[in-house]
């Protein structure tokens, strides 16, 4: 027969034979933290492909466009006038306007102009809105710092791999079915990888920046019932690159923090998320970057807006579609965009009431889609009548997240159906230098003028060869 201790000893073997498995899968993930580090000071030397730095200059490009007009527009005005309140030492500027401020209170009123509407870019497959968050963060630290237009790429690309893979680390889906914003969490996390790029922190600052950030990420999915888009703003957008250069600066300033937040027990991944995926964190760092795969808005409209818009202006170039020949539209988009653009009262989010407004002008500027006064407008609401907004289950295309199929009964009895995949400045369609410039022409010169509009775009699309951000401060001055 067995001893007791025999059995003791037995059971601890078995039991120690068993956690291998675990202590392996722990030890897989356990310097996760400090391998994300590592590449965060690896990536501010390493130069980026050729490719990857005309994505980056085009969303450079793309947000300062949505940042400078976003400063007239009402979320603009309110960041930048309570930002003014606050005052602080002047160590970056707030675009659109004649003062200069901390670069976390730069970093926040630029990101709310930056997503004072529908016009910043948007990665299809995570919902996240990077340049909103990465782009104002980035600016705001590479101007105190001093740093080059080179640094300020590789910063921005940097930003939105953290924002985008967070999101794929935790899971878009298991986010979104806990009743969180995915623009919320991954906003942060993305104005930390600019920014602390830019502060050129070691692998051990980068750590602690983490933890900081790790802490003040949030973001809930009421921003849906947002009618003014003013907290929607802060919420996709103002409260990221706060909290993210607010990390970096405390860690620069020499305040000590958590080593290791996204490892072992009470890390951020299981926090956050039922089933999280950690290694997605790290999965193809370094050879796929994620600001290649962000589209950019041909349309200053919500982004599920954007293929049935695209669908609607090809049906009416083609077939000569007008009010007086259409007898009713069914626009099918994904079941999960439906709760978005479905019935909001914000009129650049309402795909009916952008959808009316189409029909009836042959196009959609960024004064139609931003004017209140039309989703009160007769002749659009009696187009409005005519169109229905379907959610469509077979639209849940995760090749296609945001497609859509737009049907148009004619008077005629004719039916006639376009089907958008992909929309123009995805990454199966993009947009060129020239298109991305135009967009941005036409929304930087009402406010900044055509010359300095003119500069601005030019140097951005030379942004490499920049030795001072600073350099760019004439420019976006109003």
């Amino acid at each position: 027969m067995l001893s007791r201790r025999s059995l003791l000893r037995s059971a601890c073997a078995a039991a120690a034979l068993a956690a291998v498995p675990l202590r392996r899968a722990v030890a897989a993930d356990s310097d996760l933290t400090a391998r994300l580090s590592r590449y965060m000071v690896a990536a501010r030397g390493t130069a980026l492909p050729d490719a990857v730095m005309l994505a980056c200059k085009h969303h450079i490009l793309d947000t300062f466009a949505a940042m400078v007009s976003g400063s007239r527009l009402a979320p603009g005005m309110a960041a930048v006038k309570y930002i003014r309140g606050l005052g602080g030492e002047p160590q970056a500027s707030v675009i659109g306007s004649q003062f200069r401020t901390t670069m976390i209170n730069a970093a926040f009123a630029n990101a709310m102009c930056a997503h004072a509407d529908e016009t910043d870019d948007f990665e299809p497959f995570t919902k996240v809105h990077p340049g909103s968050s990465v782009v104002p963060a980035a600016l705001a630290v590479a101007e105190k710092q001093d740093r080059s237009g080179q640094e300020f790429l590789r910063a921005v690309a940097l930003g939105y791999d953290l924002a985008c893979r967070l999101l794929m680390a935790l899971q878009p889906e298991l986010v979104r079915g806990a009743h969180r914003s995915s623009e919320g969490l991954a906003s942060t996390f993305g104005a930390l990888g600019a920014a602390a790029s830019l502060a050129r922190l070691d692998e051990q600052g980068m750590r602690f920046a983490i933890s900081y950030a790790a802490q003040q990420v949030s973001g809930l999915w009421s921003w849906v019932k947002d009618k003014d888009h003013i907290e929607k703003a802060f919420d996709f957008a103002g409260m990221g690159a706060r909290n993210g250069v607010t990390a970096v600066d405390m860690v620069q300033a020499g305040l000590t923090g958590v080593a290791d937040v996204l490892d072992g027990t009470h890390n951020l991944f299981i926090a956050l998320s039922s089933d999280p995926r950690p290694e997605e964190m790290l999965k193809e760092l370094g050879s796929r970057f994620y600001v290649t795969e962000t589209a950019i808005k041909t349309f200053s409209v919500g982004y599920p807006i954007q293929s049935p818009l695209d669908a609607l202006l090809t049906l009416r170039k083609q077939y000569g579609l007008h009010p007086d020949n259409v007898r009713s539209i069914v626009v099918k988009i994904p079941t999960d965009a439906a709760s978005i653009v479905g019935a909001s009262a914000m009129p650049d989010v309402n795909c009916q009431h952008i959808v009316a407004v189409a029909l009836i002008k042959g196009a959609v500027s960024f004064a139609d889609s931003h004017d209140v006064a039309l989703m009160q407008d007769p002749k659009i609401l009696a187009q409005r009548a005519k169109i229905s907004v379907v959610p469509d289950q077979a639209l849940m295309d995760p090749a296609a997240p945001r497609s859509a199929i737009v049907e148009v009964t004619m008077t005629s009895g004719q039916k006639v159906d376009h089907f958008t995949k992909f929309p123009p400045g995805t990454k199966e369609n993009p947009l060129t230098t020239e298109d991305v410039s135009a967009k941005a022409r036409d929304l930087i010169t009402p406010v900044l003028g055509a010359e300095k509009a003119g500069k601005l775009i030019e140097r951005i699309n030379k942004l490499e060869a920049m030795d001072h951000i600073r350099q760019l401060r004439p420019l976006i001055t109003a």
